[in-house]
C-alpha cells in the first residue's frame, strides 16, 4: 500500500522541519511548502491526501490557502494549525471546510493521531465514491439481457479481452447496448476498483469536449477560473469510455492520438504533460471503415482505437431476445411505479417481435415502460405505441402541428441514414447537438430514441 502523502505548508523553517521529521518517522510520504503559493503548486501537481497548514504566514494566510484548495477539490482534507490564542480563526477554518485544527504547542502524539485520522477520513471516502461506481457498474452490466447466439457472442469476446489493457472499439447501432458492455469489461478488468467515466464526443461543442477531456489550467480561456483535470486523468486507474468517437473534431483526434502514443495527457493552456494511466474504449454507430474513408475518422487513430473490435447486434437480429427483455423491462418499470407486472397478450407478443426496432433495445425498455404504466392486468396492443401495434388514433393521424411534422420528418431522415445522425443533420442542417437535444426531447416525451 502506498503511503499517505502529508503535504505541510509553513514559512517558519524551524518548524516545517520538526512536523517533517515527526511524520516522515511515522511512515508519511512528505512534501513542504515554504508558503501558500508554493503549496498550491504542490498541491495540484501531485496526488494529496491531507495538507497540513498554518494559519498565520507572510503573503497569503492559511485560510485563503484552504479556499483555493477547496476550490480545486471540494473534497481535499485539510488540518490547520494555529496559536492557542487563535482558537476563534481555526473554528472560522472549520466553518470553510477545515476537516480539524492543531493549536501551538501541540503534542507529538496529537498531531500524529490527528493527521493518521484524516489520512483514514479520506481512504474512506475515496472508498466509498469507487463502491457506488462499482454498484453502478453491476447494475448497468446486468442489462445485457439475452441468450441469443449473436449476443452472447459479442459478450464472451468482451470477458475475453476484459482482464487485458487492451484498446476496444465498440461498433453497433444506436441502442444496442454499447456503453453497457463497455462498463462490462471495466467490471471484469484487474481496473474495476477505479473510476468508469463516460463522455459522447458528438454531443458537446468542440472547445469544451477538449477542456472535458484533457483538463485545462485557470485562465486558459474564457471562463476557466479553476484548474480542471479532465477525465483521462481522473479515470486514472480505471477506464475512459469515448462513445461516437466518429464525431470528435478532427483536430482532436490529432491530439488523441498523441495520447495514446505517449501516454501523456496535456491540459488545455498548460506546458505541463501527465503520466496517462486509463484504459481506453471508444465506441461509433457508425461503420468504422466507411468512417476512415469519409475522413470522418483518423485512419491512424482508428488502428490504435481497434486492437479488438466488438460489434453489437441490433435487436431486429436477435428477436428471440425479446421476450426475456420484455420481462426484464417490465419487471423494473413495476417495481419503480409501485404496480402489478402485467401479463402481455399473444397479439402484443407479436407486434413486439415483429417490429423493426430501429432504436433498438432503448426503444424497447421506452416502449415497455410506456405500456406497463397504462395497462392494468395485461399489455394488449392498444397499450403499445402505434408504431408498434399498428394501431392509428384519430389524435396521431390529424396531428399536423409544428412539433409533430418536425418529428416526423426528422425520424425519417434518421431512417434514410440509417441511423447515422451526423448525416442526418447534415440533411437536415441543423448542428448535431441540436439533433440530439430534438432526439432526447422525443425519447422523454413519446418513447422515442
Amino acid at each position: 500500500m502506498d503511503k499517505p502523502a502529508v503535504l505541510i505548508v509553513e514559512d517558519e523553517e524551524l518548524m516545517r522541519q520538526i512536523l517533517r521529521e515527526i511524520l516522515e518517522t511515522e511512515g508519511f510520504d512528505v512534501f513542504t511548502a515554504d508558503s501558500a503559493e508554493a503549496g498550491i503548486e504542490i498541491f495540484r501537481s501531485r496526488p494529496i491526501d491531507v495538507t497540513l497548514t498554518d494559519i498565520k504566514m507572510a503573503g497569503q494566510d492559511g485560510l485563503g490557502l484552504l479556499d483555493e484548495i477547496k476550490t480545486s477539490d471540494e473534497a481535499a482534507v485539510v488540518i490547520v494549525i494555529t496559536a492557542f490564542s487563535s482558537v476563534e480563526t481555526a473554528i472560522a477554518a472549520l466553518r470553510k471546510g477545515a476537516y480539524d485544527y492543531i493549536t501551538k504547542p501541540f503534542v507529538n502524539e496529537d498531531l500524529v493521531k490527528t493527521v493518521s485520522n484524516a489520512c483514514q477520513h479520506r481512504r474512506l471516502y475515496t472508498e466509498n465514491r469507487l463502491l457506488r461506481r462499482e454498484i453502478s457498474d453491476r447494475s448497468a452490466a446486468d442489462e445485457l439481457i439475452g441468450s441469443s447466439e449473436i449476443l452472447r457472442s459479442a459478450v464472451e469476446l468482451g470477458m475475453k479481452v476484459a482482464p487485458t489493457d487492451a484498446p476496444v472499439l465498440i461498433t453497433g447501432e444506436s441502442g444496442t447496448g454499447k456503453e453497457l458492455i463497455a462498463r462490462a469489461i471495466h467490471r471484469g478488468s484487474p481496473r474495476s476498483g477505479g473510476p468508469f467515466l463516460a463522455i459522447n464526443c458528438g454531443a458537446l461543442p468542440d472547445s469544451l469536449l477538449e477542456s472535458e477531456l484533457f483538463g485545462h489550467v485557470r485562465g486558459s480561456f474564457t471562463g476557466a477560473v479553476r484548474d480542471s483535470v479532465g477525465l483521462l486523468r481522473s479515470a486514472s486507474g480505471g477506464t475512459v469510455f469515448l462513445d461516437e468517437i466518429g464525431e470528435m473534431p478532427a483536430s482532436l483526434q490529432v491530439k488523441l492520438l498523441r495520447t495514446l502514443q505517449e501516454r501523456t495527457v496535456t491540459p488545455v493552456g498548460s506546458a505541463a504533460s501527465y503520466d496517462l494511466d486509463a484504459r481506453i474504449l471508444a465506441a461509433t454507430n457508425r461503420r468504422p471503415e466507411e468512417a476512415v474513408s469519409t475522413g470522418r475518422l483518423r485512419e491512424d487513430l482508428y488502428y490504435r482505437l481497434n486492437v479488438v473490435e466488438i460489434e453489437m447486434p441490433p435487436l431486429r437480429d436477435r428477436t428471440e431476445d425479446i421476450p426475456e427483455l420484455v420481462r426484464h423491462f417490465s419487471l423494473k418499470a413495476a417495481g419503480s411505479q409501485g404496480k402489478p407486472v402485467p401479463a402481455f397478450t399473444p397479439e402484443a407478443m407479436d407486434a413486439l417481435r415483429g417490429y423493426a426496432w430501429p432504436g433498438n433495445v432503448r426503444e424497447l425498455e421506452n416502449a415497455i415502460t410506456r405500456s406497463v404504466l397504462l395497462a392494468d392486468l395485461s399489455v394488449t396492443l392498444a397499450e403499445l405505441p402505434s408504431r408498434i401495434s399498428g394501431l392509428v388514433s384519430g389524435n396521431e393521424h390529424g396531428d399536423r402541428s409544428l412539433y409533430s411534422l418536425e418529428r416526423r420528418h426528422i425520424l425519417s431522415v434518421l431512417k434514410e441514414t440509417s441511423g447515422d445522425k451526423a448525416d442526418a443533420a447534415e440533411i437536415l442542417g441543423i448542428d448535431l447537438s441540436t439533433l440530439y437535444r430534438k432526439l432526447k426531447r422525443y425519447e422523454d416525451s413519446e418513447g422515442i430514441s
